[in-house]
């Protein structure tokens, strides 16, 4: 009995640790990345995150920063005014305006202008790829 509680215990502990385990190997990949890249990347999923969240019916898998202008990068902050965002296999345009924390990871401020539609037979021609 005593065996089976301290087994029981030590599966407890192993299953507390997963998500701290998961969070610190996200952060770890993260931290590989160039500074800019760690910017960009962490922007553009809070990007799709909001959208998913604030937009009924939305459920982004794809976000492209660079499809009708490039981004700008300043310190830990983007501005990304030409970007577009794939949901239910369409594409719309998005801009958005980003600021981190100095290391990257966290979203300090966040605003974003979700715009129409991006005609199919424009797609080629900014990088936009069928789901």
């Amino acid at each position: 009995m005593r065996k089976m509680a301290f087994a029981i215990l030590a599966l407890a502990c192993i299953a507390a640790q997963s998500p701290l385990h998961a969070a610190s190997s996200r952060t770890d990949q993260m931290l590989k990345l160039s500074p800019e890249t760690r910017l960009e990347q962490r922007c553009d999923a809070r990007a799709m995150g909001s959208v998913g969240r604030e937009h009924k019916g939305y459920k982004p898998d794809e976000f492209v920063a660079y499809a009708f202008a490039d981004p700008v990068i300043r310190g830990n902050q983007i501005k990304a005014p030409g970007g577009a965002i794939r949901s239910g296999g369409k594409w719309y345009k998005l801009s958005y305006v980003c600021e981190t924390t100095p290391d990257g990871l966290d979203v300090k401020s966040f605003a974003y202008q979700l715009g129409t539609e991006v005609p199919r037979s424009e797609w080629d021609e900014h990088y936009l790829v069928p789901r």
